[in-house]
């Protein structure tokens, strides 16, 4: 006689529903199916891996290169760098030797026109008579005084300058000169309170004269040759060597 747990046992597999063929197979279909689609995400997820570590390579080495190529440009041009690249162009505010000349000359016209006359005085010395002395001093190349007088052409100037000769007391304080090809004369004979023509001769002088335009008219000015310090005689050469002159004034040998 069997045990009754076996036979308990037997039942219940008994009464357990059966699995068909088709159950069986539709089983094994599902299993191989779901195998594969397993098997194409592995696939899909692998590739998607490799694709990504090849963009990033490429990336990294494409940031490298463009890193390289950034370097070598910059080192070139860094080679190829002007001193004004580094150190900005500095505009000087001083102003050019044409500029200083015509403020110059512009100044000088002002002196002129005005008949300005300063950093000068009168002295009277023993055997000699009047003389100018400077002040404070002037400069080489300063502008000292104008010689100012008649503007005379050459007719007009040997016209008087008969007349003068035959009043000894009368003096001449005539001065020729060329321009523009033609002669003049600056006639400063007149009695006047301008300064210029008080400077007596020395064929050392500390000045010298010089022509000095405005508007097409010569004016003859008196510049200073070299540094001259105050109380000195302002002096310049007449440059008249004439047997006659000297004979005259024997003053302008010296």
């Amino acid at each position: 006689q069997k045990p009754k747990h076996l036979k308990k046992d037997l039942t219940t597999d008994q009464n357990e529903p059966k699995q068909s063929s088709a159950d069986v197979e539709s089983a094994t279909q599902g299993k191989v199916s779901a195998s594969k689609s397993g098997r194409r995400a592995a696939l899909v997820k692998l590739q998607d891996k490799r694709e990504h570590q090849i963009c990033t390579t490429f990336l990294l080495g494409w940031e490298i290169w463009t890193k390289t190529h950034i370097s070598m440009m910059e080192n070139k041009a860094s080679n190829n760098r002007k001193v004004t690249d580094y150190y900005p162009i500095r505009r000087s505010n001083r102003k050019t030797k044409s500029e200083l000349k015509n403020e110059e000359h512009k100044f000088i016209d002002e002196l002129i026109k005005t008949g300005v006359e300063e950093g000068m005085q009168v002295k009277h010395m023993e055997g000699k008579g009047r003389g100018i002395f400077a002040i404070d001093g002037f400069r080489k190349g300063d502008f000292v005084v104008e010689y100012h007088g008649d503007l005379l052409e050459l007719a007009e100037a040997k016209t008087r300058e008969a007349q003068y000769a035959q009043d000894p007391d009368t003096g001449c304080y005539m001065y020729y000169f060329q321009y523009q090809s033609k002669t003049y004369c600056v006639d400063a004979t007149r009695e006047s309170s301008r300064l210029g023509r008080l400077i007596n001769h020395s064929k050392n002088g500390n000045c010298h004269t010089r022509l000095h335009p405005i508007d097409g008219t010569p004016h003859l000015i008196l510049v200073a040759s070299r540094d001259i310090a105050a109380e000195e005689e302002l002096l310049y050469d007449y440059g008249d060597r004439s047997k006659a002159s000297v004979l005259a004034h024997p003053w302008l040998k010296h």
